[in-house]
């Protein structure tokens, strides 16, 4: 079973519990997950299966987008609502143009630190696993770049937002950096992700939507419905020009082999694929118009 599958993620969840519950549902052992999601959050966890394992390596950088709502008057020992408040409830007096105004001063390229409660190590050790024994957690800032930060809307208490940031950046982080900003002290309340890079939540499946499928006795329409929740090939890596390869190229592609593709000369990576939905590789320009497979799908 090989495809990339878009999971709405639900909340109370870690990505890990979703990726074990797939590999029961579909029966398929190679699963993994492209952007860790916190039990908290909800929304976009996209899964490759099988052989599209492999693309993984592709999706180390990807941008996300996210929806959520920041609560302002109190800090919390995660950044978020799961977690102890730190201190007293603090005033908050702010005007919407305030919170704006403090929200701009995050876009671009920012020196961030990560939440104590988070899976950044230290020493090998991850760093919530310290905070939760209530060790000193000293972790180093990291450069994220936030390339949008909206405020849509504030009610004197939450803020809801809209967000499009680099791999790597703590949206907790932001939170309680734009509280301790306005000095009123903040926590994230509630995030759903919208995207990763192509992927969007409108291309997402519940898992209930998933088990579904899987009680289906007839197992032939079993499997053809499973291929239709998969996201369609051509969908994937959508930067990369897609080839279809000839019958004597797709067979040299599926051992491995270099092949000339003349019509893409000037591309340094392209997408090979047999027909119209099967990926046969992830192809590099080694000299002139010869590729040699990076990543072989379909050997």
């Amino acid at each position: 079973m090989d495809g990339v599958l878009i999971v709405n993620k639900p909340a109370g969840m870690t990505s890990h519990d979703v990726v074990a519950r797939v590999r029961r549902i579909t029966g398929e052992k190679s699963v993994g997950h492209l952007g860790t999601l916190d039990p908290m959050a909800t929304g976009v966890l996209p899964l490759v299966l099988g052989r599209f394992t492999r693309l993984a390596q592709f999706y180390n950088e990807a941008d996300k987008r996210y929806q959520g709502a920041i609560r302002f008057g109190w800090a919390t020992d995660t950044y978020d609502a799961e977690g102890a408040r730190n201190g007293a409830e603090q005033p908050v007096n702010f005007t919407l143009d305030d919170l704006r105004a403090a929200a701009s001063r995050f876009a671009g390229q920012i020196e961030q630190l990560p939440p104590p409660f988070s899976a950044k190590k230290i020493a090998g050790i991850p760093a919530y696993r310290l905070a939760r024994k209530g060790q000193p957690v000293e972790l180093k800032p990291k450069q994220v770049e936030v390339k949008e930060l909206e405020i849509c809307s504030w009610d004197g208490q939450c803020a809801q937002f809209k967000a499009w940031v680099s791999s790597g950046t703590y949206l907790r982080s932001l939170a309680h950096d734009l509280g301790r900003k306005l000095g009123a002290g903040a926590h994230l309340a509630e995030l759903q992700r919208t995207a990763v890079r192509e992927f969007t939540i409108d291309e997402a499946h519940s898992l209930e939507e998933l088990e579904r499928v899987s009680s289906m006795s007839d197992n032939r329409y079993y499997v053809n419905s499973f291929d239709e929740l998969f996201l369609h090939p051509r969908l994937v890596l959508p930067e990369f020009p897609a080839v279809t390869a000839s019958p004597e190229s797709a067979a040299k592609i599926r051992h491995g082999g270099a092949v000339n593709l003349p019509e893409f000369s000037k591309a340094s990576i392209v997408r090979v694929f047999a027909g119209q939905r099967e990926l046969l590789a992830i192809a590099r320009r080694v000299a002139g118009t010869l590729f040699q497979p990076k990543v072989v799908l379909q050997g």
